[in-house]
């Protein structure tokens, strides 16, 4: 079987590229352009400022403590060693049954959103 180049491949490759890029450049930009308009602002009392977690920084021993709440509910504690990396306790069933997790992103969490409260 007889061996193909490089070069058998480029001609089809370049008029591949010059077929996808030709409809873009035969476009004609319209002369009556205008910028869009800057983003309004929320109006007041859509912003939830309780929506946002309260970050409280904290020295235990050695060790650097930020813990986040919601609501007055601490959900969880990023532990900051002087020596090493930092880990996460996190409470997922707002039971007060902490577990350690290395990272947040570090394994597959299933949402669990908070409908409503009573």
């Amino acid at each position: 079987m007889p061996r193909l180049s490089a070069r058998f491949f480029q001609l089809p490759v370049a008029a591949l590229l010059l077929a996808i890029a030709l409809p873009a450049l035969a476009q004609k930009r319209p002369a009556d352009l205008e910028p869009l308009p800057a983003v309004p602002p929320p109006p007041p009392g859509m912003v939830d400022a309780a929506a946002e977690p309260q970050v409280t920084i904290v020295k235990r021993g050695q060790d650097r403590v930020e813990e986040y709440r919601l609501n007055g509910k601490l959900y969880m504690m990023k532990v900051t060693p002087p020596h090493g990396r930092p880990y996460y306790l996190i409470d997922q069933l707002g039971d007060g049954a902490w577990a350690r997790q290395e990272g947040v992103g570090s394994r597959l969490r299933v949402p669990q959103w908070v409908i409503g409260t009573f």
